[in-house]
């Protein structure tokens, strides 16, 4: 297929433990820097086990982020140092930016069954944006459009546009898209990108093939520059997240919940944190 994108990179989510004793799956994370860029990182946080997620991610600091919380199933709470709390429910979704610094904390709580399905997603902030005011968009699940394209394919459209639906999040710096997309059984969804974004999907039910390579459950697969994307569904159908980003080609400093551009940046944010002088806007 024409200028169709090739898969560069497959990952398999891999089991790790944050926060309290969260047991999650990280998808990718530090150790992948910089080849998803703005990305930064994605936990697969899915279970129906409630002592492997009730406690939680109690107070902790953000500062050079967005924080982007997709809840498939179950409610979690949440709350900030500004006064801010409510609930991500089933559906929902929380886009936070950090910017230059938020103390918040995230409890799952699950569902009457006890499940708590879900997603978060870190993207980078560019050097210029990373010291703005913290902000969330808060998303119920009845703003996120789903619109129906040709062979039955389905797609919830979190940021981005496509079938002439658009997302409800707007005024990002990477322009995203994001994508909960479902493929009928045997059937190939093709989606056109800008050649220069970073784009990758992850799977999160079914069977299917990208590029000629198998993809399943908790299957990452990281393509390389090109027009569009095709992907095809086995005997089921196949569901997957699909996320495009503009990259920021910025240095990173990582250390735990803070992203800067320079170590001494870095060292200056858990400075202040442990001053009492990280929030700068109240």
């Amino acid at each position: 297929m024409k200028n169709s994108r090739k898969i560069k990179m497959i990952l398999t989510r891999k089991p790790t433990i944050e926060g309290a004793g969260v047991h999650l799956h990280r998808v990718f994370g530090f150790s992948e820097l910089p080849r998803l860029d703005p990305f930064l990182m994605l936990d697969d946080f899915r279970s129906d086990t409630p002592e492997h997620y009730i406690r939680g991610f109690p107070w902790h600091p953000h500062r050079g982020i967005e924080t982007i919380t997709y809840v498939t199933k179950g409610d979690v709470e949440h709350g900030d140092n500004l006064g801010n709390k409510g609930i991500i429910s089933t559906g929902d979704v929380q886009w936070m930016t950090a910017g230059s610094g938020i103390i918040h904390q995230e409890m799952p709580k699950g569902d009457a069954t006890g499940a708590m399905h879900g997603f978060q997603l870190w993207a980078n902030l560019p050097a210029s944006q990373k010291m703005i005011a913290p902000r969330y968009r808060g998303i119920t699940a009845d703003q996120i459009p789903a619109v129906e394209l040709e062979n039955g394919v389905t797609v919830k459209v979190i940021a981005g546009s496509i079938g002439g639906a658009r997302g409800p999040t707007d005024d990002i710096v990477i322009d995203p898209e994001y994508f909960d997309c479902t493929v009928t059984a045997g059937q190939t969804f093709i989606h056109r990108t800008d050649p220069a974004y970073t784009a990758f999907i992850y799977v999160i039910g079914g069977k299917g093939t990208t590029d000629g390579q198998a993809i399943d459950n908790g299957t990452l697969g990281l393509f390389d520059a090109g027009e569009q994307m095709a992907v095809s569904a086995a005997n089921d159908p196949l569901r997957f997240l699909l996320l495009t980003g503009k990259p920021l080609n910025e240095p990173v400093a990582w250390r735990g919940p803070i992203v800067m551009n320079t170590q001494a940046e870095l060292e200056t944010a858990f400075r202040e944190y442990h001053e009492g002088t990280f929030i700068k806007n109240q």
